[in-house]
Formats: structure tokens, C-alpha cells, sequence
């Protein structure tokens, strides 16, 4: 044990607020707290750096080629080859045909430490989302710990998913339900997102559920004859605006957004038969989406009704919202305060969705935010976000970041008593999900 000391800028005030402070982020002063194993953060500190400029190129190659979900050839060949050569058994298309497995074991017993690299792209503005720095968070935190068990010799297991179709794909649900976590003591990730540079966000995010829904009518010459026709575009438009008059009356916390689909055989002057609506509700809870998703069948129904259309509503999946553990997150947060910047609960993906919310629900896990510099207006899901992912600051604050992960891991699989909280939490946190 040792006191930490700041490495990044003595005389600056880290701080740590919580939504529920009467009061605004306060100082805390660097050193104040003492880190787990210095000596091991040091260990992982400096494979980290022996790595860096093979994960900046890795971070590189993986954006120069966006891949859609359940699409990313080039990405799983790329980091399979990559973790091979760390020392890692590889099973490539692990489950799904681009997601892969990469463990390693050392001693005997210990605890299992899941790690996850997600690598996939967002259609027409690329890595718009810093799946890159993602991918390369995982692979780094999966390195640095191998190397903290060898050299300090400490029994466990890493198992590094790489996990595809995270936009909308729901690729880990998927693996989950395949078995993919069966067996992981925690589990960990991280994801880049607009903030103050330098600051780690450990705020959660909203639970979603994915609905189409399909207008059937009945064709007719637009202008000869309409009254013999029954248009599911002029429904599916109907559905759009009964939502939009909907959306004065939900929470501010909730959200509802969507996109027509291109109709079959859409033509000018023919009435159209078929049209097709994709829509996202989400919600700070699961059960808050389901609530405000019958709300939002509704006006799909009302739409069908005032058209004369047959209406086909389709529920497409849903995602939890992310429950991070607490224990976990205090950790990193500890590190993070006395070596590398600020802790909030404002920034990250509070208001965005991921399947990763799923897998918190299944076992305790963590997935923090971390600042990126962005351009004004050019967060998440923007070309410019796409520019920022790539940037050199980007690069250090996911490494940042990803010592922060290995070092609690370390202490998972070393602290018995720390571990013992790591459950406590979550059997705390699960009652109350329950109870919702």
C-alpha cells in the first residue's frame, strides 16, 4: 500500500460530485486517499506505455476501416492477431461470426476479470461513436493485467470479448444469452464521450426498447382514382406527428426518435401500400420504457385507424439501462482523482442507450466515460465526433482511463474483503431493481 501521488498537475483541484450533493463539485485534494498496490499500478502504468504507440496504430487502423455491426472482418482480424501475440488464447468467431475470445490464465483459482472491446461503426460517418478507442481500452486493459499477474504473481482469469453490433445490434445480449459471461467475476469497458478533458464520468445511461412498426394499404393512380386506395405513407406520417404531439406530455428524462424506411416500389403517382416506421423509446429504467412504449403503440394504432390501413407493430428488442456498480466504481474513481484528473456524473452516455446495460444487470460490472476533445456541436453520432476519435488527446485519455480498469481488476482479484463489497453492491442494487 502507498499513498498516491498526481501525475498530472500538482496544483490542480480534482473533483467528485454526485447527483445527490446539495452542493456543487468540490475540491478534493490529490493524495488524500490511498491507491491499492502502487507498486502493481506502476506495473501497469509502464506496459501501457511499452504498448502505446502499438495501440495508437491499432486505434488507427481499426478507424480508417468503419465496419458496420456484425460486419467487422477487419476488426476482429486485427485485434485477434493483435492479443494472439501478447500471449492470449484466441477463439475467433466466438458465438457470432465476427465476435472473438481472448484468455489468458495464471496460478490457480482466483477470480475471472471480463473485459470488453466493441468495434463497430456507424453507417455513412464512420467511428462517429470512438469504437476504436473502445476496442484498444480493452485490449490495453486485458495487456496490463496479464502482465500484473506474471510479474507480481497473482491467480486469475482475463477473458476480453470482443463484442460486435453494439448500434443497434444488440451483439452483447446476444453473447450473453449464448453464454459468452458465464463465469466472469466482474466485467469491464469504458466508452469516449464530450466533457472536460481529463475528467472520468461514472453516469449510467437510459434503458430502450427498439419498435417498428408496418402500414399496409392498398395501391391506387394518385390522381385518377385515390379514393379506391388506402396509403400507409400518409399513415406512417400520422404515426410520426401523433408521437410528436406525444412528447409534450413525457418526462423530460424520457425519449422518443425515429426514421421512416424506405417504401417497396414507392413511386410518385402511385398511393403507397407499405410504409415502414423504426423507433426508439427510451427511459431511465426498463420498466419507465415499457410505460411509455404502450403510450407510443397507441398513436401507431390511432395512425392505422384515421388511414384505414392494417397496422403491424413489432417489438424489436430491448436494452437495460447501465447500473454501475458502485463498489467498483469508487475504485475507480480513487485512482482516477489521485493519478490521472477529475471524477463527475454529469458527462459520459447518461442520456444514450448501449447493450452493455444488459450485462450489467447480469453480473457486476463497470462503464465509465471518458472525456475526448470535441468540436462545438460534434458529440456522439456527428462527423466531427468521427475527427476526435482519431485525435492524439483521445488516444491518452482512453489510456488514462484504461489503467484506471486494470487497476481495479488487480484489486477484485487480490481484496477479498474489497470483492466481498463488489457483491454486496450489486445483491443491493439488483433488490432494487426488482423492486421497480
Amino acid at each position: 500500500m502507498c499513498l498516491a501521488q498526481s501525475t498530472t498537475n500538482s496544483t490542480k483541484n480534482t473533483k467528485v460530485w454526485r447527483p445527490d450533493d446539495n452542493t456543487s463539485p468540490s475540491p478534493a485534494q490529490p493524495g488524500s486517499s490511498e491507491i491499492y498496490r502502487c507498486d502493481i499500478l506502476e506495473t501497469i502504468e509502464a506496459k501501457i506505455k511499452e504498448l502505446d504507440s502499438e495501440l495508437r496504430e491499432l486505434s488507427l487502423d481499426i478507424h480508417a476501416h468503419p465496419e458496420l455491426g456484425f460486419k467487422e472482418f477487419h476488426a476482429h482480424d486485427a485485434y485477434t492477431a493483435f492479443i494472439a501475440k501478447q500471449g492470449f488464447e484466441v477463439t475467433k468467431h466466438f458465438h457470432l461470426e465476427t465476435a472473438w475470445q481472448a484468455t489468458y490464465t495464471h496460478g490457480s483459482g482466483g477470480r475471472t476479470i471480463g473485459i470488453n472491446s466493441e468495434m463497430d461503426a456507424l453507417p455513412s460517418i464512420g467511428h462517429a461513436c470512438g469504437h476504436n478507442l473502445i476496442g484498444i481500452s480493452g485490449v490495453a486493459v486485458a495487456c496490463a493485467l496479464k502482465t500484473a499477474l506474471e510479474k507480481h504473481d497473482i491467480s486469475g482469469k482475463i477473458v476480453l470479448l470482443g463484442t460486435p453490433a453494439e448500434e443497434g445490434g444488440r451483439g452483447k445480449v446476444l453473447l450473453l444469452d449464448a453464454g459468452a459471461y458465464k463465469g466472469m467475476d466482474i466485467c469491464l469497458m469504458c466508452h469516449p464521450a464530450p466533457g472536460p478533458v481529463g475528467s472520468v464520468s461514472l453516469s449510467g445511461s437510459l434503458a430502450l426498447e427498439m419498435i417498428s412498426v408496418e402500414y399496409f394499404g392498398h395501391t391506387a393512380h394518385a390522381a385518377l382514382s385515390p379514393w379506391e386506395g388506402k396509403n400507409a405513407l400518409d399513415a406512417a406520417a400520422l404515426g410520426y406527428n401523433n408521437i410528436s404531439a406525444l412528447r409534450q406530455q413525457i418526462r423530460p428524462t424520457h425519449r422518443i426518435h425515429g426514421i421512416f424506411e424506405q417504401g417497396k416500389n414507392w413511386a410518385i403517382n402511385i398511393i403507397p401500400d407499405y410504409a415502414k416506421f423504426q423507433c426508439l423509446v427510451r427511459a431511465p429504467t426498463l420498466k419507465e420504457v415499457k410505460e411509455t412504449s404502450k403510450r407510443v403503440s397507441k398513436c401507431f394504432e390511432a395512425a392505422g385507424l384515421a388511414t384505414g390501413c392494417e397496422v403491424k407493430i413489432n417489438n424489436e428488442g430491448s436494452l437495460s439501462e447501465i447500473r454501475q456498480n458502485s463498489a467498483l466504481g469508487g475504485e475507480v474513481a480513487n485512482v482516477v482523482l489521485n493519478k490521472y484528473g477529475d471524477i463527475d456524473y454529469e458527462w459520459g452516455i447518461k442520456s444514450a442507450s448501449t447493450d452493455f446495460g444488459n450485462i450489467t444487470y447480469a453480473l457486476p460490472s463497470l462503464h465509465p466515460g471518458f472525456a475526448i476533445p470535441t468540436i462545438v456541436d460534434g458529440g456522439n453520432h456527428t462527423p466531427g465526433f468521427a475527427e476526435s476519435a482519431a485525435l492524439p488527446a483521445a488516444h491518452y485519455a482512453c489510456l488514462d482511463v484504461s489503467k484506471a480498469l486494470a487497476a481495479t481488476a488487480v484489486r477484485v482479484l487480490l481484496d477479498d474483503d474489497f470483492y466481498a463489497e463488489v457483491r454486496r453492491t450489486y445483491e443491493e442494487d439488483e433488490k432494487e431493481r426488482d423492486s421497480l
